[in-house]
Parts: C-alpha cells; structure tokens; sequence
C-alpha cells in the first residue's frame, strides 16, 4: 500500500527522481518520459469523465478500470526488471488485462457503423478528449518502444500490448461517445484546397 506523508522531499531537486528499485535516474529519462507520459494519459481520462451522462455510466465504469490500470503500468515501468533481488514483488502489467481491452473493443465496436474515411477529433466534448487521451496514449507507447529498444532498459512485453490496445478502444470510445459514430466529423481530403 502506498502511504503519502510529506508531498516534498526535496530528493528531486537537483534533476533527478527516485525510481522504484531505489535508484536514481535524470527526470529527462526516457524511463521517467515514458511513465510521465502514461500519468498525463491518466490525467485526461480524467477530463472525459467529467463530460460523461447518466447514460454513458457503462463507458465511465470502463475508463475508471483504465485509469486504475495506468497507475499500474506506470509501477511497472517505475521498477525496471534488471532481474536484481528487490524487498517486494513488483507490480506488472498481465496479459489479462491486456485481453480485458480487447474485449471492450470488440464489444463496443460490433455497435458502430464501418468508417469510410478517417474521423477529426471533436463531436461531443467526452469524445474530443477521448481523441486527446488517444493521442497522449500514442505518445507514451513512443516513449515506451523507445525504452524498449534499448537492451538495458527492459519493458514487459504486456506492458507494451497494453499501451497499444489501450489507443485502440480510446479510438473506439470516442466513436461510442458520439452517439456511436452519428456524430463523428468525418475527415474530407483536400477539402480546402
């Protein structure tokens, strides 16, 4: 259980942040990007579901389980596995809840029309920042693949999954959120020309 005191430490002020082995990395880390990245997603689920209706309470119910998972994705790449010896078992991203958003995917979108052309951020607000989450998502799966690239600094195959599916059903959400694709703006090609 996570226990917050003192909100300062003061441990940080000289560019560095504490990772969860205990060891210290620069606050520019790709590894603290990456994680920082997956909590700026967090923040933004947290705008839609203040755009959410009484009627959406079943997308709301599914975007508080993403934000429960994203603290845990963001304890998983907190505590690289460098396969050294740690005092706790690290908490890590599974392949269940990786297969749980491939299920709400498929779900919600057996209810929506086939696109025909690419849709513009915007329609509802819930949706136009359920497209800002996609797009924050996408970014923190950069930062995560480009972690991953590098040979010392290991990231879980689930966790990577999970950042990839998880653009995936915020595309699809957003879509559900406009009266399931009804009120998508479609994207006309050189339309201003």
């Amino acid at each position: 259980m996570v226990k917050l005191n003192k909100i300062y430490t003061r441990t940080g002020d000289a560019g560095t942040t504490g990772l969860g082995t205990g060891g210290r990395v620069a606050k520019h880390d790709v590894r603290i990007e990456a994680y920082g990245t997956v909590d700026e997603t967090n923040a933004v689920l947290g705008l839609v579901r203040l755009h959410l209706g009484d009627a959406q309470a079943g997308i709301d119910e599914i975007l508080g389980r993403i934000q429960n998972d994203l603290f845990d994705l963001g304890a998983d790449l907190c505590v690289p596995d460098h396969g050294e010896e740690l005092s706790y078992e690290p908490l890590r991203v599974s392949d269940s809840q990786v297969e749980r958003l491939e299920h709400e995917i498929d779900k919600l979108n057996a209810e929506l029309q086939p696109l025909n052309s690419f849709i513009l951020p915007g329609g509802s607000p819930a949706s136009a920042y359920l497209h800002l989450a996609r797009t924050v998502s996408r970014r923190a799966e950069r930062r995560m693949t480009e972690l991953a690239a590098d040979d010392k600094e290991p990231v879980s195959d689930a966790a990577l999954k999970y950042i990839n599916r998880l653009s995936d059903l915020l595309f699809v959400i957003g879509r559900y959120t406009n009266e399931k694709g009804a009120s998508d703006i479609l994207w006309v090609p050189g339309a201003n020309r």
